[in-house]
């Protein structure tokens, strides 16, 4: 029997409305399934954050977005441009991309303050930060190492995935991210959720949020046919 309810696993999804050719029709869609079903948030493109804040205002649901996705390539000033616009337009929760690059450079005082650097931001008006490390891209040990860069930067989450990448979450990076930093940092499984079975065996592992994109057909117990 499962322990989690319907309604507590709602709670713990950031809804993810990324795809590029996705229009301000499926925003306003996707915002009122978001307050239906009660998630966590609606996790959006930057140029979107202005109107799902304004259709979530009112609603338990926050708003959320993306920064520099999916490569995590900008400049750290852009970064922390792009978080200021995102807080002015009214969102709740940054997902930003650590600098891949960077840090399979070994470069990673440039990642650890490319992080604190938008987490400075951002705490400053009380938004939260996920930092995603792409980790498909990573070894184990890379991971942990990514996620005690975040750590030590001051976010609040470490996650998995883009969902646009080669792969997404696995139970052994959310088993390394989980031995790594759990109890002090959020821990978000995120790409490649397609079944209620599997968001639930990520709730049990430890994560704490789950980025979905087809969110009412694993709420509903079906199994999704896109990739995020």
């Amino acid at each position: 029997m499962c322990k989690y309810t319907l309604q507590e696993v709602a709670s713990k999804v950031d809804h993810a409305v990324l795809k590029p050719n996705q229009t301000e029709d499926d925003v306003r869609e996707n915002a009122a399934m978001c307050v239906e079903r009660g998630v966590a948030s609606m996790c959006v493109r930057p140029c979107d954050i202005k109107l799902a804040a304004r259709l979530l205002k009112g609603s338990p649901v926050m708003a959320s977005c993306v920064l520099s996705f999916p490569h995590g390539a900008d400049t750290t000033a852009t970064k922390v441009f792009q978080a200021k616009q995102a807080i002015a337009d009214g969102v709740d929760e940054i997902d930003m991309v650590m600098n891949i690059g960077r840090f399979l450079s070994g470069n990673l005082d440039h990642v650890r303050n490319d992080i604190k650097a938008v987490v400075d931001a951002a705490h400053a008006s009380g938004v939260a930060v996920k930092v995603i490390q792409e980790s498909c891209f990573l070894t184990l040990e890379q991971v942990v190492k990514a996620c005690e860069l975040s750590l030590e930067a001051g976010a609040d989450f470490v996650k998995t995935s883009t969902g646009f990448g080669p792969s997404s979450a696995t139970p052994e990076i959310i088993d390394i991210m989980v031995k790594t930093v759990g109890g002090k940092m959020g821990i978000k499984a995120s790409g490649g959720i397609r079944t209620w079975e599997q968001a639930v065996a990520y709730l049990e592992q430890g994560a704490t949020r789950l980025g979905i994109g087809a969110t009412p057909t694993v709420l509903d117990g079906g199994t999704a046919k896109s990739d995020y």
